[in-house]
């Protein structure tokens, strides 16, 4: 049977593969998937790669990437169930991730955490007085110098005035293992009200860096290395699959 398939094998799973990965990933601009086998390695019940390329991902309505591309290697599946529609993982497999963002991209999914959270007026001492201060618009830079500027507008609710608070930080793989710590703080204007106001897109950025907004059904990616230049973040991560989504 699989001798007589010549590469409708390799069209089969990647067309099974491609409408699998479409209903987990609705809110993309590009998606397509690449399998790679051959007759005899699919009656082995092998998969040479599994290579997925997404454009303008959105994951958990509001991280937009701005390519993803995902390869695994060395897939086992049950050969049948994948020719009859179901890519049945027979063990984990492992690869790798890269993952680009932009200052744009990342400016968004700061802008959504403020509104998701729809933060209260803050009570901070400004100026020798007791005020209510309220977080307002939020721009990230992504720099050459490997770091990351955020800016953001904050209103003081007494007065009506704004002022502008701003922190730059630089991001390090953590030696203990996978994942991404934020080092070198540095508050510039409003030292003291930028340390207040500004820690929930701290936080929130310690969320895109380690991509614990990526979720989909059978992927985990672990962050290996992370590179800022201007006006782009890009991640290397290592991917896993435990299973085929919708399979």
């Amino acid at each position: 049977m699989f001798l007589k398939l010549d590469n409708l094998g390799e069209k089969t799973i990647n067309k099974i593969a491609e409408v699998a990965l479409s209903t987990q990933l609705e809110q993309t601009e590009k998606l397509s998937v690449n399998v790679k086998t051959d007759p005899n390695l699919l009656a082995q019940g092998m998969l040479e790669s599994l290579v997925i390329d997404c454009q303008g991902l959105v994951v958990e309505n509001s991280l937009r990437m701005e390519t993803i591309n995902i390869t695994l290697n060395t897939i086992a599946v049950s050969p049948f169930k994948a020719l009859m529609g179901n890519i049945q993982l027979t063990q984990p497999s492992e690869g790798k991730a890269c993952i680009l963002l932009t200052e744009v991209d990342i400016t968004r999914a700061f802008a959504a955490e403020i509104l998701r959270k729809n933060p209260k007026n803050t009570q901070v001492i400004l100026d020798e007085k007791v005020v209510m201060v309220h977080l307002q618009q939020v721009n990230c830079r992504l720099l050459e110098t490997g770091k990351m500027l955020i800016i953001a507008n904050v209103k003081v609710e007494n007065t009506g005035e704004s002022r502008e608070v701003s922190l730059q930080i630089t991001p390090r793989i953590c030696q203990a293992g996978n994942g991404v710590i934020i080092e070198d703080i540095e508050y510039f204007q409003e030292p003291e009200l930028s340390s207040i106001v500004l820690n929930p897109i701290l936080e929130e950025a310690k969320n895109i860096f380690n991509l614990k907004k990526f979720k989909i059904e059978g992927f985990s990616l672990k962050i290996q290395e992370v590179n800022i230049t201007k006006g782009s973040l890009k991640l290397q991560a290592e991917a896993g699959m435990t299973h085929f989504p919708n399979s």
